[in-house]
């Protein structure tokens, strides 16, 4: 464990017949249930745990950087954990305490990132490792650890989640990305065969896979630290998915009712069609009056994914 911030006091509750119906607390309801989410300090991660606080869910909140998670918790009331999830003292560590604040009605994986956009011909092996362990390996880690927490719940109370973010880079490859993309797909696979483990059993097993998501530190990590190129990614795309746009996403994914299970959710940006064709320029509607654009104007071009998280 890198460090644990104290944790404000949570006085337990009943969960009440409402919510019981559900799979998290509604608007005016006693929030009672609780989500754990990684790459909780920046991000995805960081606006999901946000709206589910403002959604009356008790959240603990993960990820490598203590003084943020410690912002996190002032400003929302989380209950910040500081962990490294490539760690596995660190992620067992994370499991006791979890144990002890509970029961534990969901997990949020978004813990992940891209290095490089080198081919396979030049591509660093460190980077592909590293990738591996940020992307796949953490969700492993992390999902085993918490499985019999999760377990638990769904036996007392019916129903618990496990929820990863993805990419869309899990779905199909593109030049510069292999490392990034063989990771994401290893990640998919892994959401993918565990819904097949645990069928049989209250536990929903949901992927959201996002596409160009413009985050303050995605493009900038995978670019090593070059803010031009980074920026250049989103340049000129009308409305690029926010960080927050996943979140909503995430959440309204898990405040489904609890039998209701939403295998992929591929998320994108109108301008993204798919992942080799991004508009660049505003959007308008074609062969409308005033319009005289040829319509080879504007075309899409392949971009550098720009999807799931950060390297938290």
């Amino acid at each position: 464990m890198t460090a644990t911030n104290p944790a404000p006091t949570v006085t337990p509750v009943t969960l009440d017949e409402a919510s019981a119906t559900t799979g998290g607390p509604r608007s005016g309801e006693v929030a009672v249930h609780t989500v754990l989410v990684t790459g909780a300090s920046s991000g995805i991660g960081r606006a999901t745990a946000v709206l589910l606080r403002e959604h009356g869910w008790r959240v603990i909140a993960v990820a490598r950087r203590e003084e943020r998670l410690a912002e996190l918790a002032e400003q929302t009331g989380v209950i910040p954990f500081a962990a490294d999830l490539t760690d596995e003292a660190e992620v067992a560590d994370l499991v006791e305490f979890v144990a002890e604040q509970g029961r534990l009605d969901a997990l949020v994986n978004v813990t992940g990132g891209a290095i490089g956009v080198d081919p396979i011909e030049t591509g660093a092996l460190d980077d592909w490792l590293r990738m591996y362990e940020i992307n796949t390996l953490a969700t492993l880690r992390i999902t085993q650890g918490l499985l019999p927490a999760l377990r638990r719940t769904a036996a007392v109370h019916g129903s618990a989640s496990i929820l990863t973010v993805t990419s869309t880079a899990g779905l199909i490859v593109y030049e510069g990305g292999a490392g990034y993309t063989a990771a994401k797909h290893a990640e998919q696979a892994l959401v993918d065969t565990l819904r097949l483990e645990l069928n049989g059993e209250p536990i929903r097993v949901m992927a959201v896979a996002p596409g160009l998501v413009h985050t303050a530190e995605f493009s900038l990590n995978r670019l090593h630290g070059d803010q031009r190129r980074a920026d250049d990614v989103y340049a000129g795309v009308d409305h690029p998915l926010t960080a927050e746009d996943v979140a909503q996403v995430i959440v309204q994914s898990l405040e489904l009712p609890p039998h209701v299970n939403l295998d992929l959710v591929v998320v994108r940006p109108v301008a993204q069609a798919a992942q080799h064709k991004l508009h660049h320029g505003p959007l308008r509607v074609r062969g409308v009056a005033g319009d005289d654009r040829h319509p080879a104007d504007a075309a899409g071009r392949l971009a550098v994914d720009g999807a799931a998280g950060t390297a938290e």
